[in-house]
């Protein structure tokens, strides 16, 4: 049989074809010259051919054939064939398959060979591939390794020390006395394979944590490693772009943060090191940048001193100011993390971050604009909706609902004015109508009908608004809603906030009937529409007799929900005409559907149906205990009642029974509710007149915030506000992140309080969490606790991910005293 041709030639042979099918033809070729010099157990060809086995592995061909052949080359006695045996075993095999068990004498022989080189590649194949019985088989030579002097074995022991330890974590104690002199190495590389090693342990086991802080003071080590890194002068070994083995330094900063995390003692050890790297470190390379982001990174996640924070963060400030955008990206999710904790020194920042919102790249513009969310507040509200308002008019549609979004959450928390808050409603309606949440209409209506002081103001500037512009349908809406309501302001030019303008009840009526006829109103445009003319009827005195006909012309309409309507108002214009007046008047001042419990899942994820929001006050009647009493039961406790009843229901008495439903047929006091219970009076909402008012313009200072649910890679933390108006008042804002690799969509939060507490759950900012911590999810959370009780919360969230239905209950106990004393 002719020698095969070498690895050399087949790639020049294989490189030359022109096709795709030339290419498979070629390998078809090889493939079975390979094949039948196997099946002769030719060994003076052997290396050859598995090597030009694994070129065509990597060119993505089919190679499982080699696979016993590569254990005949690790049985070999030369090391060019162990080296093409090991590698080939590394490639084309894994721990499921059971062919790799019949490598473990192999690996055992190797690891106790005279030769180092053989060793390393033994070490090297166990670490890559080595299945959880071949590590336990062969951990106590890793271990002899580890403590050899020939600091080539000891750094490839330590990494495969790694990966038994992460296939067999019980066998982490065997390597523990290895680890007492690993860190006395000169050797730069055994220096970094053992800051990897334990680094392990201390992620995997607490016990090794608090051994490594107390016992082998680890903290003094890793500091005076990285203290002799900063401070040794050129070395050409491990110089890279100027800098000391950047490797070794953001290893040994991300062990320091492992150790320093909770614990008073090793943070303070560490803080005067991490204050010196941080001011340093070069910042004109990459090189530089990486140390300093793990430096950040560390100072953040220990108990640092305050100004070392700050120095932290004024790092991130520059890194915004980087021409390089990755180094912006990461700047702006760092800053996102930490503004909970460091809100002022992070608000230094502002106008740095507010300009990253005209960055072209899309990830920078999505993180700026989350991060300018979070820091508004009270003091800076004008000037920031200003920007964001601008970045809403030029940003790119995939934009524009989150940022809609953000706007009408802060605008309600944080508006200093309920003029402001209904310009900057009505300026988002303008811009991105389209993209708003299906509650922004029902929302803005509520806000114009308790401002009574504005409505003259507010009809006027909603006029001018869609005049020959129908394109925003939600500000058509709410156009004609408030048209319908207080067109007789409109038209006697009552506006004394800004120059009246002169409109006659026809031209009114006109604007009214073109949004009847455009085609770009939808149907529910059409009735607001049809609405507010009906309602002018009794506003105006000329046009009675137009709007009648108006009227009659669409109780034909082939739109039925419009043709029922229309209907309906003839009736009342022939048969009880003498009703109308009384039927159309003035919307009352609306109160907010607020409640402590469950009540509030009527709402789906914070687009609630309109009729939920334009329910008149409830009457002073009766409402069915048991329907209260069900509710109980997410708190389990039978001395937990609801304060705040749900909105009047003709149901029976099992309605309450159907609320709970809704968070999993909860009845943790172990009793069903059957037959009716006597009766219980409605006491007044204790939040009624709070949203109308801004409260919450004053950061409290100082209130730590909590992670409240930590689960399945879904993180909500809650951060904490109280009003200097009214202490008893407390804001929880939560924002739910995603570590996973897939987003969660559906998302939704729903929470229940104690009896002497009252809630309000306001909208959330998106139903989607991004993965990989790319995003969050904010949501207000508004709790009225006139007793200053401490709070306890259960809460459950429900959600999609990975195609699954996901649901879970939790309690939040943990609330800080400085929440609710």
């Amino acid at each position: 049989m002719p020698a095969p041709i070498r690895l050399r030639e087949l790639i020049r042979t294989i490189r030359t074809a022109r096709t795709q099918a030339e290419e498979r033809e070629m390998i078809q070729k090889e493939c079975a010259a390979i094949r039948s010099s196997f099946r002769e157990e030719d060994n003076t060809y052997r290396c050859r051919n598995v090597a030009k086995l694994l070129y065509m592995h990597m060119l993505g061909y089919p190679a499982h054939f080699g696979q016993l052949e590569c254990l005949k080359l690790i049985a070999s006695q030369k090391f060019t064939d162990k080296r093409i045996g090991y590698l080939g075993a590394m490639l084309l095999l894994d721990e499921r398959q059971d062919v790799h068990l019949l490598m473990t004498n192999c690996i055992k022989n190797d690891l106790n060979h005279s030769t180092q080189y053989v060793q390393g590649l033994a070490l090297c194949t166990l670490g890559c591939m080595g299945s959880s019985e071949m590590c336990r088989d062969l951990a106590g030579e890793v271990e002899k390794l580890l403590k050899t002097s020939n600091s080539y074995l000891r750094k490839k022991a330590a990494l495969c020390a790694v990966h038994v330890i992460r296939k067999v974590p019980e066998l982490m104690e065997m390597f523990l006395p290895a680890t007492k002199n690993l860190l006395n190495e000169k050797n730069h590389g055994v220096l970094h394979t053992s800051v990897v090693l334990l680094t392990e342990m201390c992620e995997r086991s607490p016990d090794m944590l608090a051994h490594f802080r107390k016992n082998e003071k680890l903290v003094p080590q890793l500091v005076r490693i990285l203290k002799n890194l900063i401070m040794s002068g050129y070395s050409p070994e491990h110089d890279v772009s100027g800098i000391s083995d950047p490797f070794l330094q953001v290893r040994i900063l991300r062990l320091l943060r492992i150790l320093g995390r909770n614990d008073d003692d090793s943070s303070e050890a560490m803080n005067d090191i991490l204050a010196q790297v941080a001011t340093n470190t070069e910042t004109s390379k990459n090189v530089g940048n990486a140390i300093l982001y793990e430096t950040v990174l560390t100072i953040m996640d220990i108990k640092s001193e305050s100004g070392l924070r700050v120095l932290a963060i004024n790092i991130l400030g520059r890194f915004l100011l980087n021409n390089d955008k990755n180094i912006r990206y990461v700047a702006l999710t760092s800053l996102l993390k930490t503004v909970q904790t460091d809100h002022n020194a992070v608000q230094r920042h502002r106008s740095t971050i507010v300009d990253c919102l005209k960055d072209l790249d899309v990830s920078i513009k999505r993180r700026a604009m989350e991060l300018s969310f979070a820091l508004v507040n009270g003091n800076n509200v004008r000037g920031m909706m200003k920007e964001l308002l601008y970045f809403l008019d030029s940003c790119e549609p995939e934009f524009k609902a989150d940022c809609a979004s953000g706007i009408f959450l802060a605008a309600e928390k944080y508006a200093p004015s309920k003029r402001w808050h209904i310009d900057t409603i009505m300026r988002v309606l303008t811009t991105a109508g389209s993209y708003v949440r299906d509650d922004a209409v029902p929302n803005l209506i509520q806000l114009i009908t308790n401002s009574v002081e504005m409505h003259a103001y507010t009809v006027q500037r909603l006029y001018k608004a869609i005049l020959g512009d129908y394109s925003q349908q939600p500000l058509v809406q709410v156009a004609s809603w408030c048209i319908g309501e207080y067109g007789d302001l409109l038209v006697s030019g009552q506006c004394e906030e800004e120059e009246p303008i002169q409109v006659t009840e026809d031209e009114v009526l006109d604007i009214l009937e073109s949004v009847l006829i455009s085609n770009m109103s939808a149907s529910v445009t059409r009735g607001y529409a049809l609405t507010a003319i009906m309602k002018l009827s009794t506003r105006f005195t000329c046009t009675v007799n137009r709007i009648k006909k108006v009227v009659s012309i669409y109780g034909s309409s082939i739109d039925v929900e419009l043709q029922q309507r229309a209907v309906e108002y003839n009736a009342l214009f022939k048969k009880y005409d003498h009703m109308r007046p009384a039927l159309l008047e003035r919307m009352p001042v609306m109160e907010k559907v607020t409640t402590n419990g469950p009540a509030e899942i009527v709402q789906t994820n914070g687009e609630t149906d309109t009729a939920v929001l334009e329910t008149k006050p409830p009457p002073s009647g009766l409402q069915p205990a048991n329907q209260a009493n069900d509710l109980l039961d997410l708190l389990g406790g039978s001395d937990i009642t609801p304060v705040i009843p749900t909105a009047p229901t003709s149901k029976p008495a099992t309605a309450g029974g159907e609320l709970l439903d809704l968070l999993g047929d909860l009845n943790l006091t172990g009793s069903p509710v059957s037959a009716p219970a006597p009766q219980i009076a409605q006491p007044p909402f204790l939040l009624d007149g709070l949203t109308t008012q801004p409260l919450f313009n004053d950061i409290a200072a100082g209130i730590p915030s909590i992670t409240a649910y930590n689960k399945n890679g879904l993180k909500i933390d809650f951060t904490f506000e109280r009003s200097n108006t009214n202490p008893s008042v407390t804001v929880i804002t939560i924002q739910a992140s995603n570590s996973t690799e897939l987003e969660m969509t559906d998302f939704v939060f729903q929470a229940a309080v104690p009896k002497t507490f009252q809630l309000q759950l306001l909208s959330p900012s998106s139903s989607v969490i991004p993965a990989f911590n790319s995003g969050t999810i904010t949501q207000v959370i508004k709790v009225l606790n006139p007793q200053k009780q401490q709070l306890r919360m259960r809460i459950k969230l429900t959600y999609n991910h990975k195609g699954s239905a996901m649901q879970d209950l939790a309690e939040v106990n943990n609330f800080p005293p400085q929440s609710w004393q």
